[in-house]
């Protein structure tokens, strides 16, 4: 870490927690953000900013006028743009010292395999069931951390999936891949711009302390965030040992 690194992280530096060693363990670090639309614009910006050595960005997407009241990486000027190329500007733009991985595509099973085997934390920043489900099937596989969030109308969820610690769930142990959940989009029912950013601020936050080496995490637990009375609850949530997906993973 030359004097350049340590003056531009010296806020994370001068935290005891965080120090110099955790800052070079977020230098080394490599984390996967999958979406980079309302969730992942925080996101990618804050760990940017924190200096995460390597992101790659997963999202298919073009930015579109729609998306601007809420997600925050992208500008009007880059409206048609692919979101990873947009997003990858604003978070250069911030921090040219980091490397930028961008993938426009969607994200499948063989993608999500070779991109969580190589990353350290996975952020789940996109907005449906069956890739929230993917990217778990590919945490749980290779033995990564989870952040998982999501927001609609004026609320927000989040949570660490973390299947290296045997009594932590993974992501279908709380939602089961066969139970029926109507999928909901922010372009029918809307969605309360600030909630998204409260919600992938926070997703940012659990992500660095995992990279740093500092804790705990949100794991066992899941945070609601109700945006109309500015109210967080915790609830406890627990392992299922029959779970579809983790019950046979290492350790169980």
């Amino acid at each position: 870490m030359d004097d350049h690194d340590l003056l531009r992280y010296s806020r994370h530096i001068l935290l005891e927690e965080f120090g110099i060693d955790g800052q070079a363990r977020v230098g080394a670090g490599r984390a996967l953000v999958i979406g980079a639309g309302g969730l992942g614009s925080p996101v990618a910006l804050y760990l940017a900013a924190a200096g995460v050595g390597h992101i790659a960005l997963v999202d298919d997407d073009e930015v579109d006028l729609t998306n601007l009241q809420r997600q925050v990486a992208h500008t009007n000027d880059r409206v048609g743009r692919l979101k990873v190329e947009s997003a990858a500007e604003a978070m250069r733009a911030i921090n040219p010292d980091i490397a930028i991985e961008t993938h426009a595509l969607r994200a499948d099973e063989a993608l999500l395999s070779r991109l969580v085997e190589a990353s350290d934390v996975v952020v789940d920043c996109c907005d449906n069931f069956a890739t929230r489900h993917a990217v778990n099937r590919a945490c749980v596989a290779h033995g990564k951390p989870l952040v998982a969030g999501a927001a609609i109308r004026f609320d927000g969820q989040l949570s660490v999936y973390d299947t290296r610690d045997e009594a932590s769930p993974c992501y279908a142990c709380i939602f089961p891949p066969d139970a029926a959940f109507e999928e909901t989009l922010c372009a029918v029912l809307g969605v309360f711009g600030p909630v998204v950013g409260t919600i992938g601020t926070l997703q940012a936050s659990e992500a660095l302390k995992l990279l740093a080496g500092i804790g705990p995490s949100l794991a066992g637990k899941l945070l609601m965030f109700d945006g109309r009375r500015t109210a967080f609850d915790t609830l406890k949530i627990a392992r299922d040992p029959h779970c579809s997906v983790c019950a046979q993973r290492a350790g169980a």
